[in-house]
């Protein structure tokens, strides 16, 4: 006898979850390229990227996002530096699972012609790696430092604990773990 259930009742047993997409880009020395946000005090620094639209796939978003941005277009071919996931939280009901993508090296030249989006973005800023930290909340930073030893090691990290209701200056689960090939 079975118990199956009918497709769309089993569909609302389902998480619900969004999708986004981001780069991580970096000046010709290495230092991060981030973004600082107008709207928000919780992630003040952030890649460029954003959430999927409707039958977008994760790397269409980064390129779409990216250039809404900052007028920056990314040619590609992908290159994966990161999976992040979070689950949901009272600020935001769905779980969120993300892609950072490696977006190179930008010329000095080119970071001065980015043209940020000022209801979402106010400033551009590149910096070493260890400079950011004072700038961060300790998980944003650990995401961060992880792009950077991906983009050096050529191993994927997958940052699995992402999670809406973890305060931000949370330095007890990064999530950070290196995904082995």
């Amino acid at each position: 006898m079975s118990t199956l259930l009918p497709l769309e009742d089993y569909m609302a047993t389902l998480p619900k979850a969004t999708l986004f997409g981001a780069f991580y880009f970096t000046d010709m020395n290495g230092r991060p390229v981030q973004l600082h946000a107008v709207y928000g005090t919780e992630h003040p620094w952030q890649l460029p990227g954003g959430t999927t639209e409707s039958g977008e796939r994760p790397w269409e978003t980064a390129v779409r996002e990216t250039e809404e941005e900052t007028g920056l277009v990314v040619p590609g071919p992908p290159r994966l530096l990161a999976a992040v996931f979070g689950l949901p939280g009272a600020a935001w009901p769905l779980a969120t699972a993300g892609f950072v993508f490696d977006g190179g090296r930008l010329t000095d030249e080119q970071i001065a012609d980015l043209r940020l989006a000022p209801e979402e973005h106010d400033e551009v800023r590149t910096l070493p790696l260890e400079e950011w930290q004072a700038l961060m909340p300790e998980r944003d930073y650990a995401r961060l430092a992880a792009l950077a030893d991906a983009r050096r090691t050529g191993r994927a990290a997958y940052i699995g604990a992402w999670d809406w209701d973890t305060a931000p200056n949370d330095d007890t689960t990064t999530g950070v773990e290196e995904v082995p090939r």
